[in-house]
């Protein structure tokens, strides 16, 4: 039998072993689609502590407000000088900046992404209550100032825009780690390994076809996520460069299956694997970024989330289908994740053994 035979017929078996089991095709499919159904359904708002904002060129009614109330209002808001509007523009479409602030006459704009809705719904509701102080101010005088905001994205994009990625990647990385990790140590255990040893097809060619599997369901994924997300009720919306989380996701596996295979090739039981696979996925679901917003979280935290390969698939996917930047903007992330792939394999083959013992 030729080594593309095997292959076929290893990838064959497998897909269909992974369709036979109804557990793996819940948790893998079905069980991420009811989050994405609840989150699309019900968004609630929640508060945050601080915000950042760039004012561009003088804005008297701000630059008052913060000089009259510099303590209150220097805990909930933190306010940059910027002279580049475009460029003030981008970073708050990129995320590093929560809103951008002008004064026009009468008329204070405040420009804010909508990639995080606590964050622009804080920033507004501080800008709005900074107009209604000025206007106070001046009893006896109809209002003299008005907030006028403005979304950096197009103004048709919803919050839909933005969690269908983080929950995506969620979904890839509970499947990628905790199908390797446990495919490896069952394979093990029941003695398929030493099995496949002695088989005619290269071992290469068993862990090829495992991988091919997994990118095929992964793709299924995100092919439902985006169908699901473009139901009327729901209104995602794709444009530009949104094709680049193709390979996003593709990267996104690889990173994830290295490292339930390290898991999978250290460990000795299965209860042993699940309970790892436990303590590394749901942190990084949360520190990745997947489930609410990292900015308003500890300094700390966040610079604890960079070492989770889920924050840079979030990252690179909110990019180009949520703030619709060009397909650069996600080439760092896949090299990260295709990084943590290769490394992760390699630890792995270094501690893979064929028997249980």
């Amino acid at each position: 039998m030729s080594t593309f035979e095997s292959f076929k017929s290893l990838s064959r078996a497998m897909f269909l072993g992974f369709r036979r089991d109804r557990t793996a095709l819940f948790f893998t499919v079905l069980f991420p689609l009811m989050f994405l159904v609840v989150f699309g359904g019900i968004f609630g708002h929640q508060s945050t502590s601080k915000v950042k904002v760039l004012e561009v060129g003088r804005a008297p009614v701000l630059d008052q407000a913060v000089a009259q109330g510099a303590g209150e209002l220097g805990k909930v808001l933190k306010v940059e000088k910027a002279t580049d509007r475009a460029a003030a523009l981008r970073t708050v479409e990129k995320g590093d900046a929560d809103a951008v602030v002008e004064q026009r006459g009468g008329e204070l704009v405040v420009h804010y992404s909508a990639a995080d809705q606590v964050k622009s719904g804080t920033v507004r509701g501080l800008m709005n209550s900074v107009v209604q102080s000025a206007n106070l101010s001046a009893s006896g005088k109809p209002p003299s100032y008005r907030l006028t905001d403005r979304q950096v994205e197009d103004d048709s994009l919803k919050a839909i825009q933005f969690f269908t990625p983080s929950l995506l990647g969620w979904a890839l990385a509970s499947a990628g780690v905790f199908g390797a990790s446990q495919t490896l140590v069952t394979w093990r255990t029941k003695g398929i390994l030493r099995r496949l040893q002695l088989s005619p097809a290269p071992i290469p060619t068993v862990f090829a076809a495992r991988v091919a599997v997994s990118l095929a369901v992964a793709l299924v994924q995100f092919a439902l996520f985006v169908v699901v997300a473009q139901l009327p009720m729901f209104g995602l919306k794709l444009s530009g460069a949104w094709w680049m989380a193709i390979p996003m996701v593709i990267a996104g596996v690889l990173a994830f299956l290295s490292i339930g295979m390290l898991i999978g090739a250290w460990a000795k039981t299965q209860e042993t694997a699940q309970a790892v696979t436990q303590l590394i996925v749901l942190p990084m679901a949360f520190l990745g970024g997947s489930f609410f917003p990292l900015d308003a979280s500890p300094g700390w935290m966040r610079a604890l989330s960079y070492i989770f390969p889920l924050r840079y698939l979030n990252e690179g996917m909110l990019n180009v289908m949520g703030r619709g930047l060009g397909p650069t903007s996600a080439l760092p992330q896949i090299a990260v994740l295709l990084g943590v792939a290769v490394v992760g394999a390699l630890i792995a083959v270094r501690l893979f053994r064929w028997d249980a013992a």
